[in-house]
């Protein structure tokens, strides 16, 4: 069937489906009835979207952390700890480096090296290779709603395995979780793989059990400017919305300076509500997540608190319905439960001292403007190159250029868009490529980065780039000259 943004209809879905659920021997103990049997008794303080639309209505933002391990029953302990001791609100179960890339063999083999080693031998939890049943274990032992998170281009089985195993918010997309994290995948491929997981998550919604899905918000994690990271977001929604998803949570990842981000979290709910309305997508409950920092962090435990805490301040003051928390030992690797646990106290106790105050800064509508008229330039554009077909369009927008996504390493990508901060730390574009903003918003992006070069005399250039994605490891979030050496 051609590419297009329509409903996959039943009979290719249950086709299509016969195949994904081969793909592994624990696909043969997907029932999807007695699944959504399931489902519909897990209490309701145990869903995903339940929780969210209840932070949502009270103003209040959720704190989240990362975690995933190889074993059954050291991810129960993990999760635990971070429920107990991390006070967390919602938690993950983030899979592994083979699963997301269907290397099911080779997870199986880090389980079993796992039990011989008595440690984690995998980066994440292998979920298909544990099957149904295993992912049952772990959402039966924890009292607090679990999302998968991952990064995998085809996540069909990973999807059928885990919502039978009860799990009830599921990451990424299409876009978000392509062209950051693959080399070689065409568009259209995760598009339409992605259809399927949507269609899916949408069959369960139509049987009365609502599963929350998440595109993924950061990209590539480090001065991706807001528009770009907006604009992919609510394509993805679109593209969910279509299948019979009623549940989506969008993302956004810290840049830095307090006005943007703020600016940046706002209108990301605000643009997105505007276009499922014009959709007609009007029954979908649209929430936001804020990633603390994705780039490096600094190697001394207190300034990364320093970082951690700046973003915990940032989520609270912009609302954003949950926070995806980091780590102080982010730049020593994988983070101990203790660390992680830290982390979450640490985002807890600022989101609690900020919950009653708000972002009033008088630059901030102007700051919100331009996020919304590039977001729009953006997204138009992809229902213009697909006239009117959002699946359609996008693909093409990245051929095009339109969508390019800074540091991806997606061949399929551009990579002519520069980001570079401007002298307030606020991410803005260097060079636009291809992208289609208005002569107003280039001039502005200009004007604002030739301010700096003007403050730290030197010429707008491709240093600034590479100074700005090492700044905040090295204490500073602007990397002027004189804090690089």
């Amino acid at each position: 069937m051609e590419l297009q943004n329509k409903r996959i209809p039943e009979q290719e879905f249950n086709k299509i489906r016969e195949e994904v659920l081969t793909q592994w021997p624990t696909g043969r103990d997907v029932d999807l009835n007695e699944a959504i049997k399931f489902h519909k008794t897990m209490p309701e303080h145990k869903v995903f979207s339940k929780k969210l639309v209840k932070a949502k209505n009270s103003g209040t933002t959720l704190v989240q952390p990362r975690a995933g391990v190889a074993l059954i029953r050291d991810q129960i302990e993990l999760l635990t700890y971070l429920q107990d001791k991390g006070e967390a609100d919602l938690l993950p179960t983030t899979i592994d480096s083979y699963t997301r890339q269907n290397r099911y063999q080779e997870a199986e083999n880090g389980i079993k090296e796992s039990f011989k080693e008595h440690r984690s031998m995998l980066n994440g939890f292998p979920a298909v290779n544990h099957g149904v049943l295993g992912c049952r274990q772990l959402i039966n032992a924890i009292d607090t709603p679990i999302q998968v998170r991952h990064g995998t281009p085809d996540a069909r089985l990973l999807t059928e395995i885990t919502y039978a195993g009860g799990f009830t918010s599921y990451e990424g997309g299409g876009i978000s979780y392509n062209l950051p994290y693959a080399k070689n995948v065409p568009m259209e491929k995760t598009i339409r793989d992605w259809q399927y997981v949507d269609r899916l998550t949408g069959i369960y919604e139509e049987a009365g059990v609502s599963i929350n899905r998440e595109p993924y918000g950061p990209l590539t994690g480090t001065l991706v400017p807001p528009c770009v990271s907006h604009a992919v977001a609510i394509i993805e929604a679109l593209l969910a919305a279509e299948q019979g998803v009623k549940n989506i949570t969008v993302g956004y990842g810290q840049c830095g300076n307090l006005v943007q981000d703020v600016a940046a979290i706002r209108t990301l709910e605000e643009l997105t509500d505007e276009y499922m309305q014009k959709a007609g997508y009007s029954d979908v409950i649209i929430t936001t997540v804020f990633h603390q920092w994705m780039g490096g962090f600094p190697q001394d435990e207190a300034k990364a608190f320093g970082v951690i805490s700046w973003g915990s301040a940032t989520a609270a003051l912009s609302k954003a319905t949950k926070v995806i928390v980091k780590t102080p030992h982010e730049a020593a690797g994988v983070p101990t439960m203790e660390a992680n646990a830290q982390g979450l106290r640490c985002t807890k106790q600022l989101i609690t001292m900020l919950n009653d105050q708000s972002c009033t800064a008088a630059n901030l509508e102007q700051e919100k403007e331009i996020i919304r008229k590039e977001t729009r330039c953006l997204v138009d554009k992809c229902f213009e190159l697909g006239n009117g077909d959002i699946a359609v369009g996008v693909v093409r927008a990245v051929q095009a250029g339109v969508i390019d996504i800074p540091f991806a390493p997606s061949r399929f990508n551009a990579g002519k868009m520069l980001p570079a901060r401007d002298n307030t730390g606020a991410i803005r574009i260097l060079n636009s490529g291809n992208m289609p903003f208005t002569k107003d918003i280039l001039d502005f992006h200009r004007e604002m980065i030739d301010a700096r070069a003007k403050a730290e005399k030197r010429n707008a250039s491709f240093q600034m780039v590479i100074d700005d994605v090492y700044a905040i490891s090295k204490g500073r979030l602007v990397g002027r000259p004189q804090w690089m050496k």
